[in-house]
């Protein structure tokens, strides 16, 4: 009797790690493969959202830091200037599988008002693993100096509208610099990571593999 009540200890014991287990397993988050890379945490915030005034689809990383939070060898030479990155996708009508064109925008927040880009300084360029891209000029969305006689804060913000496969050029880079007139800035790691994350929010068709005949 006594080794009957041992054994039904057991199984009880044994049954209840089995659902443990599964439960850790339902609940936790999926394990990691292994060679599988990590993927990067950009900080980065996407949105998707239908515009009916313009009857399309966006998808939109928000302003996101480039140079404020510079990282070892940037600081002398972004110290008084930050300079955020926005992107939007845009897909006609309710759909994420055609995507008509790109906007980049930047905004640069400066100490020296004089840092403004004036029109002719609005060209933008990119350099992408090697790849020169002439991207054309930026148009002047917003512009704003500090307050008081003696301010001399400036911000402006400029944008561009891209065809998409540039956009998927500097998605798909490891290395990335921007050239805003006299100012040139790489990308982050993070901010190169966020573009690719946005367009991975676009579920694309897939083109059947060509095979050739005999």
């Amino acid at each position: 009797m006594k080794s009957f009540v041992t054994l039904c200890c057991v199984l009880v014991t044994l049954a209840a790690g089995v659902c443990a287990q599964e439960g850790a397993r339902r609940n936790g988050p999926a394990p990691q493969l292994s060679g599988e890379p990590m993927p990067l945490n950009h900080g980065g915030k996407i949105e998707t959202a239908y515009d009916g005034f313009a009857r399309e689809t966006v998808v939109t990383l928000k302003r996101m830091s480039v140079t404020c939070e510079a990282g070892r060898g940037m600081e002398s030479r972004f110290k008084n200037l930050c300079i955020r990155l926005e992107a939007v996708l845009h897909c006609p009508g309710k759909q994420l599988e055609y995507v008509r064109r790109a906007t980049l925008r930047l905004t640069f927040e400066a100490k020296d008002w004089d840092a403004r880009h004036t029109p002719a300084e609005r060209d933008l360029s990119a350099v992408a693993d090697g790849q020169t891209l002439r991207l054309g000029r930026m148009n002047l969305l917003s512009q704003a100096v500090g307050e008081g006689w003696l301010a001399e804060d400036s911000k402006e913000t400029l944008e561009i509208s891209v065809p998409y496969e540039t956009f998927l050029k500097l998605a798909r880079a490891s290395y990335v610099e921007l050239s805003v007139g006299k100012t040139t800035f790489a990308l982050r790691d993070k901010n190169i990571a966020a573009l690719r994350d946005m367009n991975n929010r676009v579920k694309l068709p897939q083109v059947p593999a060509q095979t050739s005949g005999n």
